[in-house]
């Protein structure tokens, strides 16, 4: 569930990216490799515990498909975390300093 959850993450990311390609003003680009970059490391993930388990890997258990559901939504909900951050910090359409300057 982690994979598919971050995958789904990654490609609806990614189309969002592709369909503002010349308005960097969001960073999507960052996020979506973020979510790539996990979808990796979960694909690498399933590839070695299919090897330890082969056909049980298929069949798991209700309580685990539950805790790999609520990791996966963890760690998009931790990437868009990472990315707020980051949009907040290089404030690139310059709403952040604007908004600074007018409290002074």
């Amino acid at each position: 569930m982690t994979l598919l959850i971050t995958v789904f993450a990654a490609v609806a990311v990614t189309t969002l990216w592709y369909a503002r390609i010349g308005k960097e003003d969001y960073r999507l680009g960052t996020l979506a490799l973020m979510y790539w970059g996990a979808s990796l490391m979960w694909m690498v993930d399933a590839v070695f515990e299919y090897a330890e388990l082969k056909a049980e890997y298929f069949v798991p258990a209700a309580g685990d498909m539950i805790n790999d559901s609520f990791l996966g939504l963890s760690v998009v909900a931790l990437g868009l975390i990472i990315w707020l951050v980051i949009l907040f910090v290089k404030d690139p359409q310059g709403k952040v300093r604007q908004v600074l300057r007018e409290k002074r």
